[in-house]
């Protein structure tokens, strides 16, 4: 077995992956699987964690383990945390996180809250928690998943995007606090991708979702790639790179308009007038 050229005296290197039993975080896994490394997956579904780990086995050869954890629970997360202070954690994938759809002053209260303890609480919690273990070692990466969300506020999706904006600019941040060191923390930012996040979040039927989308594979490729070449924020798709473009240029209350009617569901698109 051959490390990975990033973590070359590691054999094999330990990636621990949340939200890695679906979707873009199960991609990853197979990618990092078959490069060598030793994978942990973290998930509150303990049976779709169990398959999605027989499913890596064959194609894991390092082994992969798996932790049930429900990421918006304040203290599992601590626990994992505490847990992986204590292991030598090569690659953390800060995955999981989920959204939400509808006007922010009638939606479930517990809801945002659980989604920003998932989407912000966890990701920040376990990133403080790996940080000295890969400092002390001389290496390490950590990617977190944000999304082209995270560059604009999103009525209807109020909270889910202010966390992916909280994703963001918290990864850059830590980052640059990093450049003296070989540790790398990248900001990946898919647009909208094949995976059950719009249906579980009720954003199937907006704008945002009725154009092409990304593959969770293309996605994880992107990831892996940018992080690998230790990309500070890496924009999935050339379209969205694009639309990002356009975001830097136009005065924000054109920007919140805009994102407005991208979040617009469809039955809504003709008669929402933004006001």
């Amino acid at each position: 077995m051959i490390a990975p050229p990033i973590f070359p005296h590691v054999v094999p290197p330990l990636a621990v992956l949340t939200g890695g039993s679906s979707g873009i975080g199960l991609e990853f896994a197979r990618i990092l699987g078959v490069a060598g490394f030793r994978l942990i997956l973290v998930a509150r579904d303990a049976a779709r964690l169990s398959h999605a780990a027989a499913s890596l086995a064959q194609e894991t050869p390092a082994g992969v383990e798996t932790r049930v954890v429900d990421l918006a629970d304040a203290a599992a997360v601590d626990r994992l945390a505490a847990e992986l202070g204590r292991l030598e954690v090569d690659l953390l994938v800060n995955n999981a996180g989920f959204g939400a759809y509808g006007p922010f002053r009638s939606g479930d209260a517990a809801r945002a809250a659980a989604m920003i303890d998932t989407n912000v609480r966890a990701l920040t919690v376990l990133t403080r928690a790996v940080l000295p273990g890969m400092i002390a070692r001389g290496q390490g990466r950590i990617v977190n998943v944000a999304s082209t969300a995270a560059f604009a506020p999103g009525p209807f999706a109020a909270v889910y995007a202010a966390t992916k904006a909280y994703v963001l600019s918290f990864s850059e941040a830590v980052n640059e606090e990093l450049r003296e060191t070989r540790i790398r923390v990248t900001a990946l930012c898919p647009g909208p991708t094949q995976t059950a996040f719009a249906a579980r979040a009720g954003m199937g039927d907006t704008r945002a979702f009725r154009g092409q989308q990304a593959s969770a594979r293309q996605v994880a490729e992107a990831g892996y790639r940018a992080m690998l070449a230790g990309k500070a924020v890496e924009v999935v798709g050339a379209g969205n790179r694009l639309m990002l473009l356009a975001v830097r240029l136009l005065p924000r209350a054109l920007v919140t308009r805009l994102s407005r009617r991208a979040y617009a569901a469809q039955d809504e698109d003709e008669t929402d007038t933004a006001d």
